[in-house]
């Protein structure tokens, strides 16, 4: 599944590209070129999936964009431990600016850690805080390999899980969920991307073997609000669209039925 995050990177690079870039990453064309992504393949002849694919890159760089705006406020608010659950080719370490004493601990299994580390090394990459790489299955005993990492419970923490809990069954979705809440201390953030509902039918349902969306299994509770509120996090929820206007990218679209809860969700440990 790592190469969906290549495919990530690639999207991003794309917009740091643009005039009025909604953030930079100067690393994510070299994990593109990397991965064979680079430079960017023509957009396909069918409509349906030039759309298709259209919807996926603006949801990546708004969910980018929402989760950078999260870890600097929760850093403003002193949090100085960070942890990225399915890192992939996130590159945070690298291009955001951090205080003195940051952590960050990025959580993903070898192979893609082995590859980023290849890439890095090769552009000489220097991280602008403390990167700690944590080798371990997030269907495995992940919380142990993190505590050996250095995790600290006992002081707040910013979690990010992005484009990961769509891939995870709901059962493993709760556990993740669970562990989170078990090694977070009060004041702790953690910001998550949700599948939509209906996500999986629009996208999945004719989606070719192997692509991202093919392996899309969990979509976003009825009420994220509620759901979080019962592992005693205060959270907000935020649609895509109302975002994309937020940042000055608004959908082009009008929406096709009644906004349900938004998939970008914040949240704090109370």
């Amino acid at each position: 599944m790592w190469a969906t995050a290549v495919g990530v990177a690639r999207v991003r690079a794309l917009e740091t590209e643009r005039e009025n870039a909604l953030f930079r990453d100067p690393l994510a064309q070299a994990f593109a070129a990397a991965g064979g992504l680079w430079p960017s393949s023509p957009p396909p002849d069918d409509e349906a999936a030039r759309r298709r694919r259209l919807a996926v890159s603006l949801s990546i760089v708004i969910r980018t964009k929402f989760l950078d705006d999260l870890l600097q406020q929760a850093s403003a608010s002193g949090v100085r431990q960070v942890v990225l659950l399915g890192a992939g080719m996130d590159s945070r370490a690298f291009r955001m600016d951090w205080p003195e004493g940051t952590r960050l601990f990025e959580v993903d299994t070898a192979a893609p850690l082995d590859f980023k580390a290849s890439v890095l090394r090769q552009e000489r990459a220097v991280a602008r805080c403390e990167r700690i790489t944590v080798a371990a299955d997030l269907r495995e005993d992940w919380p142990g390999a993190l505590a050996a990492a250095g995790h600290d419970p006992a002081v707040p923490t910013a979690w990010i899980a992005e484009g990961l809990l769509i891939y995870l069954s709901q059962d493993a979705v709760e556990l993740l969920l669970a562990r989170i809440s078990a090694q977070s201390a009060t004041g702790s953030r953690m910001g998550l991307t949700l599948g939509s509902r209906g996500v999986i039918e629009r996208f999945g349902a004719d989606a070719a073997p192997g692509s991202a969306a093919s392996m899309w299994v969990s979509e976003m509770p009825d009420d994220p609000v509620g759901w979080l509120a019962g592992h005693g996090w205060e959270a907000g929820s935020h649609t895509l669209r109302e975002r994309a206007a937020a940042y000055g990218r608004p959908l082009g679209t009008p929406p096709q039925r009644e906004e349900q809860p938004g998939g970008l969700i914040s949240a704090v440990r109370l």
